[in-house]
């Protein structure tokens, strides 16, 4: 049971009512996520602002996915988990690769790199080691894909909180963690 009110877009109000039009508009529904995200509008424009500036980032967006699905395991987010899972395969992404992404690695080379070094800034919250950072460069990560990846893994630690801190309600095909998520109390 989520722990602050979803929002419904059809009473929704003013420029809340607008920004959940303009979601429902782009992706034909109004996931749970953003319904939760909507009772704040600033935090919802922000995330749409930075969601869409990276829709037009160097980075392709499979590979943005497999960085979400890899951020989404290692923060043990289910809900995000099952959401980029969906968001995954119409990015292309096959389930065999999206399990590989979860756990840090993919088929592709420079995907696989990557999305190691996403996971290397999760896990140290940034703090990377040389060896990991000349990884990213040794793979033909630019400048620009390097502050994308950077970006790409900030936005989903935000959701990934969001989702976690709020318990919203999963509303994507449920996909199982692949590892047992730390125990908290309710």
């Amino acid at each position: 049971m989520a722990r602050i009110q979803v929002i419904d877009p059809k009473t929704a109000t003013g420029e809340t009512r607008q920004l959940l039009d303009a979601v429902q508009a782009q992706l034909g529904a109004t996931p749970n996520f953003i319904r939760v995200l909507a009772n704040s509008p600033p935090a919802l424009e922000g995330f749409l602002g930075l969601y869409g500036a990276l829709g037009e980032a160097s980075i392709d967006k499979a590979t943005q996915e497999r960085i979400a699905l890899a951020i989404a395991e290692g923060n043990g987010c289910q809900y995000c988990v099952s959401a980029h899972t969906a968001i995954g395969r119409h990015a292309g992404l096959s389930n065999d690769e999206m399990v590989l992404n979860r756990q840090g690695r993919s088929r592709d080379a420079k995907a696989a790199a990557t999305v190691a070094f996403a996971q290397a800034l999760n896990t140290n919250l940034g703090e990377i080691t040389g060896a990991e950072f000349a990884a990213a460069r040794s793979a033909g990560l630019s400048d620009a894909e390097i502050v994308e990846v950077i970006a790409v893994v900030a936005i989903n630690i935000f959701t990934n909180i969001l989702g976690k801190a709020t318990r919203v309600e999963i509303d994507f095909p449920k996909v199982e963690l692949l590892r047992e998520a730390v125990s908290v109390a309710a």
